[in-house]
């Protein structure tokens, strides 16, 4: 059985100190490593918040512009 690690990469990004601050406040509490809780916060990040930034589909917005386009008139009118 093997038991190699997956690949990492070594990030180094420049943070709000009083953001980094509580970020390893609240590691140490849980006795989590600073690495642990990154890497699950950009699991979560992933998996729940990017795709809720795409709930309506690029098609869906598309028919939605033409038919706008399409009853700009008919628009302008009922708002008289």
């Amino acid at each position: 059985m093997s038991t190699t690690k997956p690949p990492t990469v070594k990030i180094g990004p420049a943070i709000d100190a009083k953001l980094y601050t509580e970020f390893c406040r609240i590691a140490k509490e849980n006795g989590q490593s600073q690495r642990f809780l990154l890497e699950k916060a950009i699991e979560h990040y992933i998996q729940f918040v990017a795709p809720s930034q795409r709930t309506v589909r690029p098609e869906v917005m598309a028919h939605f512009r033409r038919s706008t386009n399409k009853n700009r008139e008919l628009h302008r009118l009922l708002a008289r």
